[in-house]
């Protein structure tokens, strides 16, 4: 079996025959506009190759690129390169891999790197201090890749790109009912950037009881307490708790878990995702790692208006207006998340959107439990068809 650097290249240096003339157009891709979720480009931008020759990543159609970076690695921005030009760049917290064609396809190298289990190698394999750790080069170059003739390669490149299509729908489905939520908030509030219903004008910390940040503890792959992560709290405002890591239950202290009702705020991320806002629901208590803030709502006010409100596009704005950034990662401090202005409707007013929440949750659930399931034989697939069974 292979090393991944003996079929393909690493971080290859940019081919200047490719270039005419230096104020040609190129693809321009920043780390916020590659999609964990599709493992695509979502959206290129235009620059000049003179603007961008120095100082960022170079890659080429039909590359794969790997984020490097933590949590844009975690997260699973990982993805195959369509531009529509001959040459790209983006940020320098890209790895390059670029298959030799004639020993190996790059769909069957896409869905390599996306596997679970790469990833979580990876996650241990990175070096840096904290908050900027890196997945390093040697990482892919060591990595042993399955290498059956192209032809076979392509086979199971085709049947993976089938089934991630049918997940790829249930998660149409289920950003629907996402879009669904947001406009009933805008349907019985308002939009918060014109607040037409004149509502009263607060803080965030006036409908809360307690903000405090999480636990500190080292997490493991086994435990006697699941702590929830950044990575559990997902852009469109849920929790998922399919990938989670534990601590000791003696380490597992009362102030630094979570309980059903409680808002947990990721406080550092990359800039695109710092701020992702989601309501615990589950039946037991879990702990919370120290990137997240846990905000618990004061009697009659509800923690469901409060996540609606950072979902919401203004939201979201004021939270990327907000970010303090540091090297490759953004942060707002619990202090500054407390001091966010927020309308103040009615908690009638309030608790009547929460119930609206949970029967487009109920629905939502379902459709998750389905997507869950399609993940799970997924994985299956790409267990067989890189251990030659498929």
């Amino acid at each position: 079996m292979p090393n991944l650097s003996e079929v393909a290249e690493i971080n290859p240096r940019l081919d200047r025959s490719l270039i005419d003339d230096m104020s040609e157009s190129v693809s321009f891709v920043p780390m916020a506009n590659v999609s964990e979720l599709l493992g695509a480009i979502t959206s290129e931008e235009d620059r000049k190759i003179s603007d961008v020759i120095k100082g960022f990543t170079t890659f080429q159609d039909r590359d794969v690129l790997v984020a490097k970076i933590t949590p844009c690695f975690e997260n699973g921005k990982i993805a195959h390169a369509r531009i529509g030009r001959r040459l790209g760049f983006g940020s320098t917290e890209f790895h390059v891999v670029r298959p030799k064609a004639s020993r190996l396809n790059d769909r069957y190298l896409y869905h390599f790197l996306r596997q679970p289990v790469v990833r979580e190698d990876g996650e241990r394999r990175m070096t840096g201090s904290a908050g900027q750790k890196r997945v390093p080069k040697a990482f892919l170059e060591a990595l042993e890749i399955p290498l059956p003739p192209l032809a076979e390669q392509r086979r199971i490149a085709a049947i993976l790109d089938k089934a991630d299509a049918l997940r790829a729908k249930r998660r149409e489905a289920i950003t629907k009912l996402d879009q669904l939520l947001q406009s009933v908030f805008l349907e019985m509030f308002g939009d918060p950037e014109t607040n037409p219903k004149r509502w009263p004008i607060g803080v965030i910390g006036d409908l809360l009881e307690s903000v405090k940040y999480g636990s500190s503890e080292k997490a493991a792959l086994e435990g006697d307490v699941p702590i929830l992560r950044m990575n559990n709290l997902t852009y469109a405002g849920e929790i998922d708790l399919t990938h989670l890591k534990y601590i000791s239950e003696e380490k597992a202290e009362e102030k630094h878990q979570v309980r059903s009702g409680d808002i947990l705020f990721n406080r550092t991320n990359s800039k695109e995702l710092v701020g992702k806002t989601a309501v615990y629901a589950g039946p037991t208590p879990m702990a919370y790692a120290g990137y997240l803030v846990r905000g618990r709502t004061r009697r009659g006010q509800s923690p469901e208006y409060i996540s609606g409100f950072l979902n919401s596009s203004y939201g979201k704005t004021t939270l990327q207006g907000m970010c303090k950034s540091i090297v490759g990662m953004a942060n707002i401090n619990a202090r500054e998340f407390a001091a966010i202005a927020i309308p103040l409707p009615p908690s009638d007013l309030q608790k009547t959107f929460q119930s609206q929440v949970s029967c487009i949750r109920s629905r939502r659930d379902m459709l998750k439990r389905q997507s869950d399931l399609f993940g799970h034989l997924f994985a299956s697939l790409q267990h067989r068809a890189f251990a030659g069974t498929l």
